[in-house]
């Protein structure tokens, strides 16, 4: 990833602050302005030239957005695939020259019609620069595995401190943009979580599905992601996303497709969900998760991380930097949170006992299990269980709306003489496309070796009590019994 550098003899870039002069802030380009004596390029390994507009490089060189450096985008995925060291600054750059790409293929094509401006071109860029600015420490890791254990019924997101952030950021660098802008620039960031607001424009809507697509799925984020995750990791990826972008189109204020792509839509969410099982939510990624959430928790009294979350002053000060400020506290209380961390450098992970996949007529009343169905399901054993001995991981998997086919939410036309829109089922493609959409898979681990048997045991009982047999497609390894003994 290429980083912006001034030239020899300039000054690095400066958070642009409350102190910037009248003249300086009357010399700067105005909203929507692509002057390149402003603008500033970056070499990005997947898409290569990015240029920077004058009004992004005023969010990027705040220490805020420049934290992002030290959020990896993969969380501790590294650990088990080496290539995956890269952060969410070069995705949130990669997202923004997306967003532009498209937003500009859609001017080129019907501008006229649609009356794309600038200012829409510069506030869907924003949005895309600046979707991702609230993360918190390794990524989803924070949101859905740390914080719902340290505040029980916590309805925290990212989205939601992205604009608390971006809010703060205009407020503490002095950025010069008008509120009409800023608060539509905040409803893309959000617009395909549960917290969508009713949207400040009253045309142009198809604008607020490039970023986040709270519509269908389909967007620019997905596309960067895909991609970036798919190489770091040294994996193939078929999905072509150009040839969505090239052939995308607006009817009815609803960005539609053509026909002949429904497979390569298709391809893009079947992809994603390929990552999720083979990377994301790779057993062995899961145990270490699995891990560090529990450090997390241990010191989270002593420092209070959880408290941090609620302010974006002080939650942009939160980084993958944490596990340092574990590691060197002088405080005994850590003392089990840093356990666990050098257990974690020297790979002495939670054991994987075994898994199953909940059965499709079971998938619509499941419950995930927990740490106390296992224990509870012990029969006979020499060794007594207790909750504080078992991990479960309840791993979803789907092509982003559940039990349902995205896909069949997605308006085509035949060809671009044709002004008529209408939905494909995938009984019209093909009959090989799978008729479940959803994946629910337990994980079990036992967290000190010599209790994998145990654990083992009363996961199998557990099976047999729900489902009558055991769902799981093989025994845990004899092996791993008899190394535990």
């Amino acid at each position: 990833m290429g980083e912006y550098c001034p030239a020899e003899g300039d000054s690095a870039p400066v958070a642009r602050g409350p102190s910037t002069s009248p003249a300086a802030a009357a010399a700067r380009p105005s909203y929507g302005s692509c002057d390149r004596r402003y603008a500033k390029q970056v070499f990005d390994n997947l898409h290569g030239s990015i240029s920077l507009d004058p009004m992004a490089l005023q969010f990027v060189d705040t220490e805020e957005f420049q934290r992002l450096r030290d959020l990896k985008q993969l969380g501790l995925t590294y650990l088990v695939y080496p290539g995956a060291v890269h952060t969410r600054f070069e995705h949130s750059l990669g997202v923004y020259w997306l967003a532009g790409k498209a937003i500009d293929n859609l001017k080129t094509h019907q501008g006229e019609e649609l009356g794309i401006d600038r200012a829409d071109l510069q506030t869907v860029k924003l949005a895309g620069l600046l979707h991702d600015i609230g993360h918190g420490p390794f990524s989803h890791l924070f949101e859905h595995e740390f914080l719902p254990r340290a505040i029980p019924g916590s309805t925290w997101s990212h989205e939601q401190m992205s604009v608390l952030l971006l809010d703060s950021i205009v407020d503490k660098h002095a950025i010069d943009i008008e509120n009409d802008h800023l608060k539509m620039v905040k409803e893309m960031i959000i617009a395909s979580s549960k917290f969508a607001t009713t949207k400040t424009a009253k045309d142009k809507h198809f604008l607020y599905d490039i970023v986040a697509n709270g519509r269908n799925g389909i967007d620019v984020d997905k596309f960067d992601y895909i991609g970036r995750d798919c190489r770091a990791c040294g994996l193939g990826c078929n999905f072509q996303y150009w040839r969505l972008m090239e052939g995308m189109r607006v009817m009815g204020d609803e960005i539609c497709y053509p026909a002949k792509d429904y497979l390569s839509i298709h391809k893009l969410f079947s992809t994603r969900a390929d990552l999720h099982r083979t990377v994301y939510t790779h057993a062995k990624v899961k145990a270490v998760e699995l891990m560090l959430v529990d450090a997390l928790i241990e010191a989270n009294d002593y420092l209070g991380i959880s408290l941090h979350a609620n302010d974006p002053e002080d939650f942009w000060k939160l980084d993958d930097t944490i596990i340092k400020s574990i590691e060197t506290a002088p405080n005994d209380e850590l003392k089990k949170a840093k356990e666990i961390i050098q257990r974690i450098r020297r790979r002495e992970l939670y054991k994987f006992c075994n898994q199953y996949s909940v059965p499709k007529d079971k998938l619509e009343h499941f419950k995930n299990i927990t740490a106390q169905d296992i224990v509870c399901s012990q029969k006979s054993s020499e060794v007594l269980l207790k909750e504080e001995d078992v991990a479960v991981s309840n791993v979803k998997i789907d092509l982003t709306r559940g039990k349902y086919n995205p896909v069949e939410s997605i308006k085509f036309f035949k060809d671009f003489g044709c002004d008529e829109k209408f939905p494909i089922t995938d009984d019209r493609i093909s009959h090989l496309l799978p008729a479940y959409n959803e994946d629910r898979i337990v994980r079990v681990y036992a967290k000190k070796p010599e209790l994998v048997e145990a654990v083992s045991e009363a996961f199998e009982n557990l099976q047999l009590r729900m489902y009558g047999e055991k769902t799981q497609v093989h025994d845990t390894p004899k092996k791993k019994r008899i190394r535990s003994n």
